[in-house]
């Protein structure tokens, strides 16, 4: 295996994943276009963050063992398929298809470990 081929393997689901936390990350800054007080929003704000929360710890165990993160996208990426299939194709498009996309890079990297970890040395 390349070392380019190697270091995209090891190092694409780790970026796309932070990337894609950071993405969701915006939609919950939607909490300050109601009105209320510091705490209300505060309180919606922490409501809102639970995907990202649950995609850091995500992020924090497949740093070390991918398969974890393959299997927390791939379960994300189906649990929010479902909801969002009655509703609309295109924020399945939007926010599912990317958690799958990382998921198959997490397994991928799982896959070839001992051959990225020998290319990068």
């Amino acid at each position: 295996m390349s070392r380019l081929l190697a270091w995209l393997l090891y190092w694409s689901p780790r970026i796309l994943s932070i990337l894609f936390a950071l993405f969701i990350t915006v939609f919950a800054f939607d909490v300050f276009d109601a009105n209320g007080g510091f705490v209300a929003h505060f309180l919606a704000l922490l409501l809102h963050l639970v995907p990202t929360f649950v995609l850091a710890l995500a992020i924090l165990l497949a740093w070390r063992w991918e398969w974890i993160g393959a299997a927390i996208f791939a379960s994300c990426g189906l649990l929010y398929s479902m909801w969002a299939a009655p509703r609309n194709l295109q924020w399945i498009l939007i926010l599912g298809l990317p958690m799958f996309v990382i998921a198959a890079l997490y397994m991928a990297s799982w896959i070839k470990r001992t051959q990225i970890h020998a290319a990068l040395q």
